[in-house]
């Protein structure tokens, strides 16, 4: 009889640990329990310590924690016609735990599956340009679309990153000298921008010499001066024509005084002036040329 009643009380022990096993669940901070009471759902619980009506009462737990989701390599062709690679990834979290257990079966693969599919139809309608220098209006539309879709699911999407474009190796090269081909295209327009200005310049200096002569002759000595500061350098001096005319025009000033007298000295002094004009005039028409019997002035090489 004791045997008898000692097991009945053990039998009654262990259902009421069955029981409370089956009818008390605790939930971490980060987790909601939705409870389903003869197949309807109740209000969800959590979190702390859940009682539970056994065999009438079942829980489903959901974290409320952000999930990272690596979306695979999706292989697409750009507006441009330009064959890409590309692998992004997706942060969600569940902010409704009862849409997220009614609503939809699997919100793992759900999100997995929709975002995939929304990045080869948003990346396909960009160029290529833009896929590479405007990932950030991609990443928002990409955010914006995925989530306006997963919205009745209880699911939000926080971030989209695309994290690598992979192209063919040609194409690769080709953009390679498209850069190289800008580049030499802003050196050329900036070496031109400064021909034109230094134009400009040296048109103001023209003007500014044409009022005063002698500044030609003051810069051609300070040329001379920097060409001079190499002992090797051997300078060739030309003779401008500009030192040439007061020479004639004090012989013709000297011809006039001596109008009135005739003599061997008048005569020499007009053949002089003769020659002076006919070599002035051949230098004029032609630079190089140099009267018979003179020779440009050479300097020896400085030792």
């Amino acid at each position: 009889m004791t045997l008898a009643l000692l097991i009945a009380v053990a039998v009654v022990i262990a259902a009421i640990a069955v029981l409370l096993g089956a009818s008390v669940r605790v939930l971490r901070e980060y987790e909601r329990g939705v409870v389903f009471r003869l197949g309807r759902v109740m209000k969800q619980r959590g979190p702390g310590l859940i009682l539970l009506v056994p065999g009438v009462d079942r829980m489903v737990r959901v974290s409320l924690r952000t999930v990272t989701l690596k979306i695979p390599a999706q292989d697409l062709i750009t507006r441009d016609n330009v064959p890409a690679r590309v692998t992004a990834v997706a942060y969600y979290r569940v902010i409704d735990p009862t849409k997220s257990v009614i609503e939809i079966e699997n919100v793992l693969s759900a999100v997995s599956q929709i975002a995939q599919t929304t990045l080869r139809s948003v990346l396909g309608k960009a160029e290529l340009d833009a896929l590479l220098s405007e990932r950030e209006r991609l990443n928002e539309s990409l955010q914006q679309i995925i989530d306006d879709q997963t919205e009745p699911w209880g699911v939000k999407v926080t971030t989209v990153e695309i994290k690598d474009v992979e192209i063919p190796e040609r194409m690769q090269r080709a953009i390679a000298r498209q850069a190289e081909a800008e580049r030499e295209r802003r050196a050329k327009v900036i070496m031109a921008e400064g021909e034109f200005q230094a134009a400009g310049r040296l048109d103001d200096a023209a003007g500014i010499i044409g009022r005063n002569p002698v500044t030609i002759q003051l810069r051609t000595l300070q040329a001379l001066m920097e060409v001079s500061g190499n002992p090797s350098s051997t300078i060739v001096f030309p003779v401008p024509m500009e030192l040439l005319r007061p020479l004639v025009g004090a012989a013709q000033q000297r011809l006039d005084e001596a109008a009135g007298e005739q003599g061997p000295e008048q005569l020499q002094l007009e053949e002089a002036l003769g020659e002076a004009r006919a070599a002035l005039g051949r230098f004029q028409r032609d630079p190089v040329a140099l009267p018979d019997g003179v020779q440009a002035p050479v300097a020896a090489p400085r030792s």
